[in-house]
């Protein structure tokens, strides 16, 4: 069994190189490791002085410009780069807790109708509590695999799958079309939906696990959640039916309890300012079509993605055809 890890790459740290080592130690060897990043000058910059590729030969690196970056297509650029069975993609902050993140991932691919398995991500020893208690929540303890029957009780979590570290079957990957050609977010939950939605499964492996949180600046969650509900009002055939709002809702309820229980009652003003951070930059996303472009490009955290409209035209026909987003002549309207 080959198996592949595919990283985007933006201005990387020192950190960088632990990713690599832990990568290079794991119980299933990692064939290849596949760097696919933006702007040369930060990368060179990173190793210079260093035989960074001469002392990993199995790591290839693709240089692209920030212009050219795309969460979607890149990271398919990145899978045509590998022949392997099964491909991981992952990020550059997410962290291999342990020697047996590929082993566990790779196992759940063992069942033919599981497309895609992805890890648990651990919060990081200087993540904020609320932070921790959502990283939490949203990747518990017991593992899943979900298919469509659960869309009745998990709702939006059902399509709920993530390439911070997400392993892939190229087989099934393939038959599906891939990612989708253009996308600002969900690249990954496009993905899961479209495999829920032709029989197959996603596995959520809590045994497969990645140091991963960020304490974001409430304008940086603004920014986030931005973008976020740009790709849900692009996708309406995917999240239409499944609105996040009341797991949103849910999830703020539960962590302002929990800190209750924590003792922690004055870092709820926080949350709610946070929240509210959160569900503007949301709101706001979901209807951009009616937003100018100023106020848009201001609100976005990835003002490349809508310089890229051209392209976005090209591929929407394409999309379409493939079971993603609107036809050409939705999109244009």
């Amino acid at each position: 069994m080959n198996v592949d890890v595919i990283i985007p790459v933006y201005r990387p740290d020192r950190t960088f190189f632990e990713l690599i080592d832990r990568l290079e130690t794991q119980t299933v060897p990692v064939r290849r490791i596949i760097i696919m990043n933006t702007e040369e000058k930060y990368f060179t910059q990173l190793i210079y002085g260093t035989k960074f590729l001469e002392q990993h030969r199995q790591v290839t690196v693709c240089h692209l410009s920030k212009k050219e970056f795309d969460h979607a297509r890149t990271r398919a650029q990145g899978v045509a780069r590998s022949d392997g069975e099964i491909f991981v993609m992952m990020t550059q902050d997410a962290m291999p807790a342990d020697t047996r993140l590929i082993e566990e991932l790779t196992a759940a691919l063992a069942r033919e109708d599981v497309a895609a398995a992805y890890a648990r991500q651990l919060s990081a020893p200087d993540a904020e509590p609320v932070e921790a208690y959502m990283r939490g929540y949203n990747y518990p303890e017991d593992s899943r695999i979900k298919s469509l029957q659960d869309l009745s009780q998990l709702g939006i979590k059902t399509y709920f799958c993530s390439n911070v570290c997400c392993a892939y079957r190229r087989d099934t990957y393939d038959k599906l079309g891939g990612f989708i050609s253009h996308a600002i977010f969900n690249e990954d939950m496009l993905f899961a939906a479209r495999a829920i939605h032709e029989g197959y499964r996603i596995a959520y492996v809590a045994e497969a696990r990645v140091i991963h949180s960020h304490n974001y600046t409430c304008g940086q969650f603004f920014h986030r959640n931005f973008d976020l509900g740009v790709s849900q009002a692009d996708h309406p055939e995917v999240f239409q039916a499944v609105p996040s709002e009341g797991e949103g809702i849910r999830s703020v309820k539960l962590a302002a309890a929990w800190l209750l229980r924590q003792k922690q009652r004055r870092r709820i003003p926080g949350l709610l300012l946070q929240s509210g951070c959160k569900y503007a930059g949301y709101w706001l996303g979901k209807h951009y079509r009616i937003l100018p472009r100023g106020l848009v490009l201001a609100c976005t955290a990835n003002r490349e993605y809508w310089e890229q409209e051209s392209r976005r035209r090209d591929v929407a026909g394409i999309d379409a055809a493939r079971g993603y987003g609107r036809t050409e002549q939705e999109t244009n309207r």
